[in-house]
């Protein structure tokens, strides 16, 4: 079941576009002949920026497992995070792991990768069509230093561009956010001499700025406002027709977030022993370098069997059928290595016998 988009006029219309998706069906195989599962519910909040690849998931899933609902609230990384800690949810999505100061769950948990994505510099400025941004320019935009499109130094880096003396308006998550932690991990990375504002799922942003809940608030208020940039994921960002700009790597390349730059970016990242990863800033002449990780995490013990079970099943969709149809939703699938690691863990999560 995949997200379909209707625009017209500049509106987006979500097939799916639901607060909350009330679907499911855990498989632990691939094929329509996967063996049945038994009735269970898993709840699970978390991450947006991994949302639309949750409802394709999730709805596929359906497909194949009648008894298994799966609820998941995209809440934002940062609170579904805490209510994995405090044992309110089965599951939870994020695109940054917990730090060391967090509270977690009080049991051994996994973090699934699932899939990668790029995190577009998305802007709306009238007469404008492209862009390139620097580190250092994107962390002066986004502190306040540049507070106008047609800054001597945003020409230095677009020398045949019109650039208009239209306001800036920054445009940010509101809520506790992987895409902020990952978006704020670039600038402290690419730009450390110039950005002050630190690296976390939420930052203290000047007065000036706008914020808005969820990827998809902020892609609509950089739709909805001539002069506005924001950070919004590759998916949502495409479903609002929005227009991003090509960002400097790390070897010194303007590169365009798609899927290829975005994979290339995995690739050049070290994989810890515990499946998470960094591809902000990676090195390489090709790689998109604020391509965003986001995972599924799972406790290693389950508790409910019938539930148990269903996470199980529901992983094996994801590394099976999952991995395919991820690029019609503006996903990169994870490289073979990455998939394998994953597919292995999933054989480690502990069920009890029924």
């Amino acid at each position: 079941m995949l997200r379909s988009f209707a625009r017209r006029g500049g509106i987006v219309l979500a097939a799916l576009a639901l607060p909350m998706l009330l679907i499911g069906n855990a498989a632990t195989a691939t094929t329509p002949s996967a063996a049945k599962l038994a009735s269970a519910t898993l709840n699970g909040s978390g991450s947006t920026f991994q949302y639309g690849y949750d409802q394709v998931v999730i709805g596929g899933f359906k497909q194949q497992q009648k008894g298994v609902t799966i609820n998941y609230q995209p809440v934002g990384s940062g609170t579904g995070r805490t209510d994995f800690a405090n044992g309110t949810t089965d599951f939870a999505g994020t695109d940054a792991p917990y730090k060391e100061t967090d509270t977690k769950p009080s049991g051994a948990f996994f973090y699934f990768p699932t899939v990668v994505a790029p995190i577009t510099v998305s802007f709306n400025v009238e007469g404008v069509k492209a862009l390139k941004l620097s580190a250092d320019n994107i962390a002066k935009i986004f502190e306040g230093t540049i507070t106008t499109w047609d800054d001597a130094a945003i020409k230095a880096d677009n020398p045949k561009a019109k650039l208009p003396d239209t306001t800036i308006t920054v445009v940010h998550r509101s809520d506790s956010s992987g895409t902020t932690a990952n978006f704020t991990n670039f600038l402290t990375k690419a730009a450390p001499t110039t950005w002050t504002l630190g690296t976390g799922s939420t930052v203290s942003w000047g007065a000036s700025t706008q914020g808005a809940t969820g990827n998809s608030g902020v892609a609509k208020l950089v739709q909805t406002t001539d002069g506005a940039i924001g950070y919004v994921d590759f998916s949502d960002a495409k479903a609002s027709d929005l227009t991003f700009a090509a960002v400097k790597n790390s070897a010194g390349k303007f590169i365009q977030p798609n899927l290829v730059s975005a994979a290339a970016a995995v690739n050049s990242a070290t994989v810890d022993a515990d499946l998470t990863y960094d591809p902000i800033n990676a090195t390489g002449a090709g790689t998109y370098p604020i391509t965003s990780p986001t995972w599924i995490m799972v406790m290693a013990e389950q508790s409910d069997a019938a539930k148990g079970n269903a996470i199980k099943g529901f992983l094996n969709y994801i590394y099976g059928d999952g991995q395919k149809v991820a690029s019609s939703v503006d996903y990169a699938p994870l490289p073979k290595k990455l998939l394998a690691m994953s597919k292995a863990q999933v054989k480690k999560v502990v069920v009890p016998a029924s």
